[in-house]
């Protein structure tokens, strides 16, 4: 069977029906939420183009509350179903884009848009495959089930439902990370560590403040390294520094360091803004965190003391450290790699919260409470108060399960290619189940342009992906399990 001819042959159509679902923007909308759209209008819709697109093709469709839906195909009588778990929800834009975001655009072989990579495009790759076992007629022993979620890049609402009124699969894959198969993940903890009290550690009479520190923002996305970050800064009367003297000791510093950074006055008060570079949260060390360089460079002036608590607490504990030295948390394992932490999000605001968001991955050989304990430690010593935090276990699947040697096979002999087996920072849905693994869309060396700005998927790798999809869900759907 020559499955990516039989891809090539629908490209036409999937790249209509994908565009019409990119010009959806599914952001999460509180606003917008009700009875059956709790992630708002938005996400709603998407749900439900994309659950009609497969009741068009005669799938069994159900849509639990605007939560998750599924579609699935193969016999009703079959005891047992394989998943292929996609999501439907984007991220917020952000960074900079040549067209607009939600309006899709084929440039050089790619299409444009928010959500292109991360998930869309993979989810209809999906719809595609499983069209395509249907349209050969092929025998199925397992019922196929692509279910379709709607709060993944949040709190993961959908799959808490979907767990809580359907059964679990016999085992499935979520085509959200890399090729050729993602079988463990890491855990997760984030969290907001609270400044509350801070712990004065020098005698706060002696020393004279020069600087007030009136606000700090730095990053929005907890899961996401913060491309940009901006304080807003005053002279205390009688300071042995101006204003004039930060702001050219800031450009100084802004060469020596290669990044962009502005300043803007207002009145007697200067905001400084500062550009990093952003990247996923998994990969903290591929970016250039703005909010912690700012901090960097401000913690050597004196500041009022709740500011300088604050900027000498996050430098302490983060700055130019993204394996948890700062915490003592540095761990690695073989399978899974090092723990990483993110810090996405930094505020400061003197007559309100300040504090810092932890998004923090961890190998299979540590744990959460064993984590949080040791976080617990370092915020005692700094006056913190730790948010209830939101955990995910670590999560594999054993080498030689047989849809792991499946999924091995089918990827060697499409693509000539070694199928090595990888592990993962990032969270996916093939967590939610118990044999649940991570299968493309990236092939090996391939950029991935997900949560940024012009994020796109490369038109032939859509297309190769769908005909992996679709052998993949013919023999997942007949194995012996």
């Amino acid at each position: 069977m020559n499955w990516h001819q039989k891809a090539l042959d629908s490209e036409e159509a999937l790249l209509h029906d994908l565009s019409g679902l990119l010009r959806i923007n599914s952001v999460y909308d509180p606003e917008t939420s009700e009875p059956g759209q709790p992630m708002g209008q938005g996400v709603a819709h998407a749900l439900e183009y994309m659950l009609d697109l497969c009741a068009a093709e005669g799938f069994r469709v159900c849509n639990h509350d605007g939560y998750v839906g599924y579609a699935e195909y193969g016999p009703e009588s079959a005891e047992h179903y394989v998943a292929v778990l996609s999501h439907l929800d984007v991220v917020p834009v952000s960074g900079s884009w040549t067209t607009p975001p939600f309006e899709p655009t084929i440039r050089d072989g790619k299409i444009f848009a928010r959500g292109a990579i991360d998930d869309k495009g993979p989810s209809m790759a999906s719809f595609y495959g499983l069209k395509i076992v249907k349209d050969l007629g092929l025998p199925l022993k397992h019922r196929i089930r692509l279910i379709f979620g709607t709060d993944e890049e949040r709190t993961g609402l959908c799959m808490k439902r979907y767990r809580e009124v359907e059964p679990m699969p016999l085992c499935g894959f979520t085509p959200d990370a890399d090729f050729p198969i993602v079988r463990a993940e890491k855990g997760q903890i984030n969290t907001r560590l609270m400044f509350q009290a801070p712990v004065q550690t020098v005698d706060q009479s002696a020393v004279k403040p020069d600087l007030q520190l009136r606000s700090f923002v730095g990053g929005g996305v907890a899961n996401m390294v913060p491309e940009e970050a901006r304080a807003e800064i005053s002279a205390i009367v009688d300071s042995s520094i101006s204003i004039k003297s930060l702001v050219e000791a800031f450009a100084s510093y802004c060469e020596a360091e290669q990044l962009k950074g502005t300043a803007h006055f207002n009145g007697d008060d200067v905001i400084l803004l500062l550009e990093g570079k952003p990247a996923h949260g998994m990969e903290p060390h591929l970016g250039i965190n703005a909010g912690l360089k700012l901090i960097h460079f401000l913690n050597v002036y004196s500041f009022d003391h709740p500011a300088a608590h604050f900027l000498q607490t996050i430098e302490t504990l983060l700055y130019d450290d993204v394996y948890g030295e700062g915490f003592d948390i540095r761990m690695s394992d073989d399978m899974s790699g090092p723990l990483t932490i993110n810090c996405g999000i930094m505020q400061y605001m003197p007559e309100g919260e300040s504090f810092f968001h932890l998004n923090l991955r961890f190998p299979s050989c540590g744990t959460c409470q064993g984590i949080l304990d040791q976080i617990a430690v370092k915020a005692a010593m700094y006056g913190l108060d730790i948010d209830p935090p939101s955990l995910k276990d670590p999560h594999f699947v054993p080498d030689e399960h047989p849809m792991i040697e499946a999924l091995q096979r089918i990827y060697e002999e499409e693509t000539g290619e070694a199928a090595e087996l990888l592990s993962t920072g990032g969270g996916t849905y093939a967590a939610a189940i118990s044999n649940g693994v991570a299968f493309g869309p990236i092939f090996p060396g391939m950029p991935y342009t997900a949560h940024q700005g012009d994020e796109y998927m490369d038109i032939s790798v859509l297309m190769r992906s769908t005909s992996i999809y679709a052998r993949a869900i013919y023999e997942l759907a007949n194995l012996d399990l």
